[in-house]
């Protein structure tokens, strides 16, 4: 995958906000794991207020998130979405797909054997990426009917900003494949003639960075005010990310920075549904007739939609618990708990096997966020689906009370990231002023070698064809827990040395850590390769003055590679005398 080269244009003069944004329509889409939303608002509607869809298709009642969930035909084309996908009965030869998000998660990205097991197989000859399109394709486009029915006017749609919400533990990877899943389905396009800024238009956010834009806009709700610090735990279906900000300035013009790096983890509400599935097959491994997807999916869904989110831990461990199974035949086994067609389960067993190893490593992840924090944390604030958990609110308080004076769930805790990515978008500047770098970036680089490469690592020394002695090195361009300013551009040097004016390509390789430490040698500690970076230098005037001129020594060119990191993205620009003269293209790992 790559972005968009622009390696031969002149100068890229940036764009200002013009008059005619003031109005202009922010569009955020919180694409879960299990549960999808869109929101939206303008400062024309609705005295700017976030507005929410909730009408969807299969149903007359109203959602503020429907099912992710998609069913394919036999030739896989897409027979329902989201409600009517996740109530349809069973339609010989088709698929139904669900949890294909956690496909792009980094470890399942960088070796499909990390991917969990239990996730259900993809359907033939369709890849993850495959499944997000065809989901956002049906999203956005009933979405931008129900905004235009919704705000009584055609709705400039076309030249909205789109603002999709990623996990904060993905990886830039990741991140790239859901901006081109997003541009694949049609979220921005070409609005008119001369556009050539379209793909700008769609912004990428982590999920708790928009969580806390929503959660800081409710200070009289938590009592914070400015210089306070807060922790945002996300927890959703399928991820539970956290982050620390602090609150900056006035409240009449809000601000907040990040104060650690981000951290996150595949241990969200739909790891209680898989725990659930696998106790039920454990108790019911002499009756496979109960075992059987159809079965199996009915068990989930009421445990679902009834006693997960309602569960309070040790107080119902005397409790019985009863779910009503599928078919009807083999409808007794008391030794097992079945009994009249139901299958009835012990409240301590339930929290044992289902819910506590799941809402222990929750808590173990905040404990390990807030010792990253060398501040005093005045408020955690619990967001996403999975907070509605009141075993999870429960265990939270009794862990961080002592510690942390508010502990709260804002009403609207479910949808608070897709609010928080509009209101984002509706402020028109940066909310969230500074973040933190979650990994360290490098290059590999071959620099002139020093007395400590002599001493400590004299076979990676030899000499360039300039009979100069280098040293392959790495070059750091961030090191991890970095405090950047949102859209600092970290610029670095660079010289190519081209031997014909036909050698115009530079290509570097962008690796990224996890270690706080600084290693100076390639060998030191492990590195992952994130992504590859190709550079057309031949657009730039000092090449083109140096290639007009014969000479078989051949000839140097100094430019700037600029690197932006923002909450989710890394993107890269070309720099020559101080302007920018064309985007980076990056090609990842696929």
């Amino acid at each position: 995958m790559s972005v968009t080269s622009r390696g031969t244009s002149p100068p890229i003069v940036p764009q200002q906000p013009s008059f005619a944004d003031e109005g202009k329509l922010s569009v955020s889409i919180d694409f879960g794991t299990t549960f999808s939303g869109v929101a939206y608002g303008s400062s024309r509607i609705a005295a700017g207020k976030v507005q929410q869809i909730l009408n969807w298709p299969g149903s007359f009642e109203t959602f503020r998130k429907i099912p992710t969930c998609l069913l394919y035909d036999q030739m896989g084309q897409v027979l329902a979405w989201g409600l009517e996908a996740k109530s349809a009965g069973p339609v010989p030869g088709a698929v139904k797909c669900e949890w294909f998000k956690l496909f792009l998660e980094p470890h399942a990205l960088r070796d499909e054997t990390n991917v969990d097991p239990r996730l259900p197989a993809l359907p033939p000859g369709k890849r993850a990426i495959d499944l997000i399109i065809d989901f956002l394709s049906c999203l956005w486009d009933y979405a931008k009917q129900q905004i235009t029915r919704e705000i009584g006017a055609v709705a400039d749609l076309d030249s909205a900003d789109v603002w999709l919400t990623v996990p904060a533990a993905w990886d830039a990877t990741g991140c790239q494949m859901m901006r081109d899943a997003a541009i694949a389905a049609g979220l921005v396009r070409s609005a008119r003639a001369g556009d050539h800024g379209w793909r700008d238009r769609l912004r990428i956010i982590s999920e708790p960075e928009a969580a806390a834009v929503h959660c800081a806009n409710l200070t009289d709700v938590h009592k914070l005010s400015p210089n306070q610090n807060f922790m945002i735990c996300d927890a959703g279906g399928g991820t539970v990310d956290l982050a620390v900000y602090r609150i900056m300035g006035m409240l009449s013009n809000l601000e907040i920075a990040e104060l650690c790096a981000r951290s996150g983890a595949n241990c969200g509400s739909l790891f209680l549904d898989l725990r659930f599935r696998e106790l039920m097959k454990t108790l019911l491994a002499d009756h496979p007739v109960h075992l059987d997807s159809v079965s199996l999916a009915n068990f989930m869904e009421n445990f679902s939609e009834t006693e997960k989110l309602r569960y309070m831990g040790e107080e119902d461990d005397d409790k019985m618990f009863h779910f009503t199974c599928f078919n009807v035949e083999d409808p007794d086994d008391p030794a097992v708990g079945l009994v009249n067609g139901e299958v009835t389960i012990p409240g301590n067993l339930l929290r044992r096997e289902v819910f506590d190893p799941v809402v222990n490593e929750v808590l173990e992840l905040i404990e390990a966020q807030t010792k990253k924090v060398d501040q005093r944390l005045d408020a955690l604030l619990l967001v996403g689906g999975f907070s509605g958990s009141e075993y999870l609110f429960r265990k939270v308080q009794e862990r961080f009370r002592s510690r942390i004076r508010v502990i709260a769930r804002p009403a609207d805790c479910d949808t608070a990231t897709m609010r928080g990515a509009a209101q984002y978008g509706l402020a028109r500047r940066p909310l969230v002023s500074s973040v933190i770098s979650p990994q360290s970036y490098m290059l590999k680089v071959k620099l002139p070698a020093e007395p400590e490469d002599w001493l400590k690592r004299p076979a990676y020394i030899r000499e360039n064809d300039a009979g100069v002695a280098i040293c392959e090195n790495r070059q750091y361009l961030v090191a991890k827990g970095a405090i950047l300013r949102k859209g600092q551009r970290l610029k670095t040097t660079f010289c190519k040395f081209s031997q014909t004016p036909s050698d115009r390509m530079f290509v570097a390789t962008l690796y990224t850590a996890a270690s706080d430490k600084i290693m100076r040698y390639t060998d030191e500690g492990e590195i992952v390769e994130l992504c590859k970076w190709t550079i057309d230098l031949g657009a730039l005037p000092s090449f083109q003055q140096n290639a007009s001129v014969p000479n078989s020594n051949g000839f140097y060119t100094e430019f700037e590679l600029g690197l932006e990191l923002d909450s989710a993205e890394v993107r890269g620009v070309l720099i020559y005398q101080g302007q920018d003269w064309g985007r980076v293209v990056f090609d990842y790992r696929s």
